[in-house]
């Protein structure tokens, strides 16, 4: 598997100087200055490519731009809205500028205004660090005592409304201020900046589609752009809800094997491919990563690997969970990687072009100097490096046994 790293442009607290150190061999980017529904201009895509070429010094980095994530699926897409045409002719835009630059594999989701969810962005480990952390019981006070969203009690238990209610009444505003702040971190290009009454404005939005009418937009977005993809040579994949369970009384429809099964049946092209996330499809404990591999393997177009462990609270079949060190949480990433592994085997003997893998080591925890400084949540440079020494070295185990 070629070894690349996330990397959030110039900006980024992490250079290409320290990739480079960390032997990082390939990089995922996107342009994040452009909101969902804009057209990625190529001057733009090819000065993104140039700071990744680029170290500090002016000196070639050795790097190149490998992987797209994400882009974006706009929420108008997602729901069918007015401007629907509009911005699907802007992604196929995207997508002909994307190619022209060489770019092959292109990352996005199709989860309803929640990107991904987490109720701690930093939460003190045992070992000093920190780490992302869900707690289902904090996520249910900022569902039914801050948000207030309406029938919200519907979707708990009895019992476990009324620990949120117990837990809501012993927190101080503060609290309450950075419990919301940390969700709403999770909404795509809204940081801090977006009100309850804007999560509420765009909840309503999906008043009328549940799982069966948003798999429908999904495979509709996917008829209007996989010819375009496939004219281009691009591998399109899709990544998985994060976590793989509804939030918000929120539809989720890309959370097990089976939903990934019915994506590539459907939409038979190899375009329509997989972003095999080991961290989000983890949280469930139903997940297989190697009969996940043996099935789909061939469709798997980009690897996130990380690790994740469940914890109480559980309400029904959702749970707690925080990001774990990655040879230590729930999956077993050794089995997956030699799976991994005998899947770029099998791509080779066939001579398929994309026989290699790209991965990245997906998330980490903040360790040693990371404590010191302000990254993005889970995307420190220590934690980071600490996760892509372990895997390399079960690669090189694996492929030197």
């Amino acid at each position: 598997m070629k070894q690349t790293w996330r990397w959030f442009g110039p900006h980024d607290t992490i250079s290409t100087a320290d990739m480079r150190q960390c032997g990082v061999e390939g990089v995922v980017s996107a342009l994040h200055q452009f909101n969902p529904g804009l057209v990625w201009p190529e001057a733009e895509i090819r000065a993104r490519q140039a700071a990744i070429e680029t170290m500090p010094d002016g000196a070639p980095s050795g790097l190149t731009w490998d992987v797209v994530e994400s882009l974006p699926v706009s929420e108008t897409i997602k729901t069918k809205g007015d401007a629907y045409a509009a911005h699907i002719a802007a992604y196929c835009e995207s997508l002909e500028n994307l190619a022209a630059c060489g770019l092959e594999v292109i990352c996005y989701n199709f989860m309803p205004i929640l990107d991904w969810t987490r109720t701690n962005l930093r939460r003190t480990m045992d070992h000093g660090g920190t780490a992302m952390h869900f707690d289902l019981l904090d996520f249910a006070v900022f569902d039914l005592h801050i948000l207030r969203r309406s029938g919200a009690e519907a979707d708990y238990s009895s019992a476990f409304t009324q620990q949120a209610a117990h837990r809501f009444a012993g927190m101080s505003d503060a609290a309450c201020e950075t419990l919301k702040n940390n969700i709403v971190a999770g909404l795509p290009g809204a940081n801090d900046n977006w009100t309850l009454a804007d999560v509420q404005a765009h909840l309503a939005t999906y008043t009328e589609i549940g799982s069966d009418q948003l798999y429908a937009n999904l495979i509709d977005f996917l008829a209007e752009v996989t010819p375009t993809a496939e004219r281009l040579g691009l591998r399109m994949c899709c990544h998985p809800d994060d976590p793989p369970f509804s939030l918000l009384g929120l539809p989720r429809i890309m959370s097990r094997q089976a939903d990934y099964a019915r994506l590539v049946s459907d939409i038979d092209v190899p375009a329509n491919g997989i972003t095999f996330c080991t961290g989000s499809l983890g949280v469930d404990p139903a997940f297989d990563p190697v009969a996940f591999i043996d099935d789909l393997g061939h469709r798997i177009h980009f690897v996130h690997l990380r690790n994740t462990t469940r914890e109480q609270p559980v309400d029904g079949q959702r749970s707690s969970f925080h990001e774990a060190a990655h040879l230590e949480g729930d999956t077993d990433m050794v089995a997956t990687i030699a799976a991994l592994l005998r899947e770029e085997a099998k791509r080779q003997a066939d001579e398929r072009a994309d026989h290699v893998i790209p991965m990245r080591p997906d998330h980490g925890q903040d360790i040693i100097d990371d404590l010191r400084k302000n990254s993005m949540p889970g995307y420190p440079l220590a934690g980071r490096m600490r996760g892509l020494a372990e895997l390399r070295g079960i690669m090189a185990a694996l492929t030197t046994a």
